[in-house]
C-alpha cells in the first residue's frame, strides 16, 4: 500500500510538471523542473522559475541584510502579554499564527527575488498577462514557494510545519488545472495549500486548508474573483 501510494504521488507530480510545460510551451526541460523543485536552497544560492512553466531559471541569493528583513517576520513580539501567554501554552495558537507569518514572509522574499530577476510586475493569475515581463504562472510559484518554505525551515524560522510535495487540482476534468505549494502541521497533521499565485508578486501568499483549496478555492479579493478570464 505504501509502495503504491508513493507510485500514485510521483505521477501526481510529473503530470503536474507536463502540463506546466505543455500549457505554456516552455522550453524548460522535465530533468531541469525536477532538480529545481527538489533542490535545497541555501541562503548563498538556489534557482528560481518564471516565464510559465520554468522556462525561464535564474540564480540568486539572499544577502544577511535581506534575510534580517525575513526574519524579523517571526521574531516579532505580541502587542499582548495575554496572547503571548495564549501562544506558548496553545500549539495550536502558535502553529495558526505561524501560518500567517510564513504567509507574509513568501511575499517578502517575493520582493527580494522579483528585483534580482525581473519578475517585480508579476501579475495576479496566468492568463492575459502575456504581454507583460517577468510573468510567473501557478506551476513557478508552487515551484518557488516550496523552495522558500524549505528555506525558512532549514533556516530554524518554522517550528510547526512542514513542506510537502506540490499538487494540482482539476487536471481538466473539473475545470482548469491549477497547482499549489503544500505543507502540514505536523503536531495534527492537517494539510495546508501554500498558494502565492493568486495575488501580485510581493503580497503574503494564501494559505487556507488543503481541501478547501482543493474544491476550487480563489480568495474573495484576488483579483482573479473579478476577472473574465480562467481562474485556474
Amino acid at each position: 500500500m505504501r509502495q503504491s501510494f508513493f507510485k500514485l504521488l510521483n505521477f501526481s507530480l510529473k503530470l503536474s510538471l507536463f502540463f506546466s510545460i505543455t500549457l505554456t510551451n516552455a522550453e524548460a526541460a522535465v530533468s531541469d523542473i525536477t532538480r529545481i523543485y527538489h533542490q535545497t536552497p541555501t541562503l548563498e544560492g538556489f534557482d528560481v522559475c518564471f516565464g510559465g512553466g520554468c522556462a525561464e531559471i535564474k540564480h540568486v541569493s539572499i544577502s544577511p541584510d535581506e534575510w534580517r528583513k525575513i526574519t524579523t517576520v517571526f521574531n516579532a513580539t505580541f502587542a499582548s502579554t495575554q496572547m503571548n501567554i495564549r501562544r506558548l501554552n496553545n500549539q495550536q495558537v502558535s502553529a495558526e499564527e505561524e501560518r500567517k507569518k510564513i504567509a507574509n514572509a513568501i511575499g517578502m522574499i517575493e520582493k527580494i527575488v522579483g528585483l534580482k530577476i525581473g519578475t517585480s510586475q508579476d501579475l495576479a493569475g496566468t492568463f492575459n498577462n502575456a504581454d507583460y515581463p517577468g510573468q510567473l504562472d501557478c506551476n513557478d510559484e508552487a515551484i518557488n514557494t516550496t523552495s522558500y518554505v524549505r528555506l525558512m525551515r532549514a533556516n530554524n524560522l518554522i517550528q510547526f510545519h512542514e513542506i510537502e510535495d506540490m499538487r494540482t487540482r482539476n487536471f481538466f476534468f473539473t475545470g482548469w488545472p491549477h497547482t499549489t505549494a503544500v505543507m502540514h502541521e505536523i503536531s495534527t497533521g492537517q494539510r495546508f495549500s501554500v498558494d502565492s499565485w493568486f495575488y501580485d508578486n510581493g503580497k503574503p501568499a494564501t494559505i487556507v486548508p488543503f481541501e478547501l483549496w482543493k474544491s476550487g478555492y480563489i480568495p474573495t479579493d484576488s483579483p482573479l474573483s473579478h476577472s473574465h478570464q480562467p481562474s485556474e
